[in-house]
Order: C-alpha cells, then structure tokens, then sequence
C-alpha cells in the first residue's frame, strides 16, 4: 500500500535516495520504527530494498530533520516521542502554514488544483475506509503538492520536517472522530486553495493547526 503512494510521488522524477527517505519516514511517522529504538544502516536496506548509498542520504537528512540521531559506533537512533512537544510544533507550524496556503491560492496552477483534488478524494476514501495509513500518505500528497503550489521554496522546505513531525503526533495522539476532523479541514483549505482566496486559505490552515492542537495533551 505505501508503495503505491511512493509510486505516485516518484512521477515527479524523485531520485531513489527520496524514494528511501519517503520509506523510512513513513515507518517512523506510523511508529513502525518505535521512538527510541536503535537501528542500523544495514537494517534499513534491507527493509527499503534499496542500496547503502540511497539509504545512507536518506539517514541523513532525516536526522537533520530531526527524526533520527546519527550515533557513531553505536547505531541510529529513531527520535523520542514527547507529546509535550507537540504543542511546540505546531506553534512553529502555523506561520508558514499561512504562508503556503496563501500563496498556494494565489499562485496555484490548474495541475496543482486536480492533485490537490485527488488527494482531498483520498482522504475522504481513507475516511471512508477508516484507513489511517492510507489518510496519512494522502496528507503527504497534500503537502508535497501545497509546497509545488505556492511557489515558495523556502517556505516548503521549513515546513516539510514540522508537517512529519505533526503526522508523527497526530497517530500518536489520534482518538474517535480525529480522523473524519482533519479530512474535514483538509477539505475545507483544499477548497479555499482552488477558489483562489488567499486570506480565507491562510484561515483555513489555522483552522487546520487549531483542530491539532485539540489533540495535543
């Protein structure tokens, strides 16, 4: 199943160190690779099917992410989980949350609108289904295509680690009804992205923020 949303990503001509990446940050965003658990190089290849190299880059921007912590002579060591912290994400979240959103309604070509289409459709199936795998690959479609849509590299490149880390928390910290609540304000941001309404879109991605921090302890 994550193999097919990899799929979908990799027709944007991902290098096969991005393939790895998107691999290893699912099972760390799923808790696959439990918070605090030692893994090694060797490990991870084996499980991504893919080469040291390719594994090796994928490590690293991960641990620059925050995710993992490079411990020489020791191992790799998938980041703790806090839910204290997550507060503190989503403080640092909001802000560049309404800076693509804005700017995604503003710049955002008819390509961005039919992927970001595609994946409020999948949110709603995953819901459907109650799917949270499936609700979380779409997520990342959405803030893959949110970045490409607002035509700010910056800001998708500060927002591209704190969005894993709320994804993290989120299926942590996820009780009865949180999954129908985030595709609802997923839904209501895609809109106001397509409508062309930059403030409402940058109000909806507070709206968005607002419903995590409901979840947050």
């Amino acid at each position: 199943m994550y193999q097919t949303a990899v799929h979908t990503i990799a027709q944007t001509g991902e290098s096969l160190a991005e393939l790895a990446y998107r691999q290893i940050e699912e099972m760390i965003v799923t808790l696959k690779l439990e918070p605090g658990a030692i893994v090694n190089e060797r490990a991870l290849t084996d499980i991504t099917a893919m080469g040291r190299t390719p594994v090796r880059e994928a490590v690293q921007k991960l641990a620059w992410e925050g995710l993992m912590e490079i411990r020489p002579r020791s191992g790799i060591a998938i980041a703790a989980l806090n839910p204290q912290d997550f507060s503190k994400v989503l403080d640092a979240r909001e802000g560049v949350e309404r800076v693509l959103a804005r700017d995604a309604a503003h710049y955002g070509a008819a390509l961005h609108h039919k992927r970001l289409k595609e994946a409020a459709d999948a949110m709603s199936a995953a819901l459907a289904a109650d799917d949270v795998g499936s609700f979380l690959m779409a997520d990342k479609i959405f803030d893959t295509v949110l970045g490409q849509a607002a035509e700010n590299p910056f800001a998708a490149r500060l927002a591209s680690p704190l969005q894993t880390h709320s994804r993290r928390f989120w299926f942590r910290l996820q009780r009865p009804g949180s999954l129908q609540q985030s595709a609802g304000a997923h839904r209501a941001l895609i809109n106001a992205i397509v409508a062309r309404e930059p403030e409402q879109a940058a109000d909806e991605a507070s709206k968005l923020i607002n419903h995590l921090r409901t979840l947050a302890p």
